[in-house]
C-alpha cells in the first residue's frame, strides 16, 4: 500500500553547487511511504507523518548551508564547535570559504548535491523514524512553478532569534514589479539578473576586504545567538545592502533603487522570501 503527502513543507537553504557556488533555493517536500496495512487499517497515520517529517527536515536541513562532503573541491576541517569550510569554484579559481557552528551546516554524504542526491541522504536519515511496517520511503523535491522572474540569493540575519541568523541560507524567490501599476517585467528580469545567485550582504557586517587568487573578495563576519559566522566569497558575486537584508527592508531596497531609476513613476514592489511570504512596498521619486 502506498501512502503519499505532496507539498509536506518546503525547506528553505543554500548549498555548494559544482557549476554556481553558493546557491538559495527553496523546495517543496513530497513524500511516499510504501507499507502493509496496521490494525487500524492504516500505513502510517497522516498527523504522525506529516509531524516526524516536517520535524527532521525543519531541524536538519532548512535554512542550513548543505555541502557535499565527497567533492574534491572541499576542504573542511573541525574547530570545536566550528566547521572551517573552503570550496574551489569549478569553473575559475575562485574560492569561497566560511567558519561557522556545525548546526549551521548540513553535511551530506556525497560528490555532488542535487536534488535527487539531497533526498536520498534525506530517506538515509529517516528509515530510522519509523516502524518496520513501513518498507519503503520515498522523497522528492519540486521547486515553485514561477510564470515570471526570480533568483537565488543566500544571505543571513545576525539579529534574528531563529535559524535565520545563518549567515549562509538562502531562498529561490519571485519578484513582482509595477510601474503606475503596470507589471513591469523588464524591470523584474533586471533584479532577476542582478540577484542572479547572489549573495546579499550588509555594509556593516564587512569584516575586510581581501584579495584572493586575483578576485577581489568580501569577508563578512558576526557574532550572533547561535554563534561566530563569518564568510568570505568574490564581490562579484555579492550585492551590498546597507541595512539588514530582510524581506521587507529588501523590498524597499528594491522598490526605492527602482523608483531613482525610473523617475516620475510610481513603483511597487513585491518582494518574496521562498514561496507565498514576502513583503511590499511602494515608493516614488519626481
Amino acid at each position: 500500500m502506498l501512502l503519499f503527502v505532496d507539498n509536506l513543507t518546503n525547506v528553505d537553504f543554500s548549498f555548494l553547487d559544482d557549476q554556481r557556488g553558493l546557491l538559495g533555493e527553496t523546495w517543496l517536500a513530497n513524500i511516499r511511504l510504501h507499507g502493509a496495512l496496521d490494525q487500524q487499517g492504516m500505513v502510517c497515520d497522516f498527523g504522525t507523518v506529516k509531524k516526524v517529517m516536517r520535524r527532521w527536515l525543519d531541524e536538519e536541513l532548512d535554512h542550513r548551508l548543505a555541502i557535499p562532503l565527497r567533492s574534491p573541491r572541499l576542504t573542511l576541517k573541525e574547530e570545536g564547535e566550528l566547521l572551517d569550510i573552503e570550496w574551489r569554484y569549478a569553473d575559475s579559481n575562485e574560492i569561497l570559504h566560511t567558519r561557522c557552528p556545525r548546526s549551521s551546516v548540513a553535511l551530506v554524504d556525497t560528490d555532488v548535491l542535487t536534488d535527487r542526491s539531497i533526498a536520498d541522504w534525506c530517506i538515509g536519515q529517516f528509515k530510522a523514524l519509523f516502524p518496520d511496517s513501513i518498507e519503503q520511503i520515498e522523497l522528492t523535491f519540486s521547486t515553485e512553478v514561477i510564470d515570471g522572474a526570480f533568483y537565488h540569493y543566500s544571505h543571513g540575519l545576525k539579529k534574528h532569534d531563529g535559524n535565520c541568523q545563518r549567515i549562509a541560507h538562502g531562498h529561490r524567490s519571485r519578484i513582482d514589479v509595477y510601474l503606475d501599476d503596470v507589471k513591469s517585467a523588464q524591470q523584474e528580469a533586471l533584479w532577476a539578473e542582478r540577484w542572479k545567485d547572489i549573495y546579499v550582504g550588509t555594509r556593516e557586517d564587512i569584516l575586510a576586504e581581501p584579495e584572493i587568487n586575483g578576485h577581489a573578495c568580501y569577508r563578512f563576519a558576526y557574532t550572533s545567538a547561535q554563534g561566530y559566522f563569518e564568510i568570505t566569497l568574490p564581490k562579484a558575486r555579492c550585492y551590498l545592502m546597507d541595512t539588514d537584508s530582510t524581506v521587507e527592508l529588501i523590498a524597499h531596497h528594491m522598490a526605492h533603487r527602482t523608483a531613482d531609476e525610473n523617475a516620475g513613476k510610481t513603483v511597487l514592489v513585491r518582494a518574496y522570501e521562498g514561496i507565498n511570504k514576502g513583503a511590499m512596498v511602494i515608493a516614488r521619486k519626481d
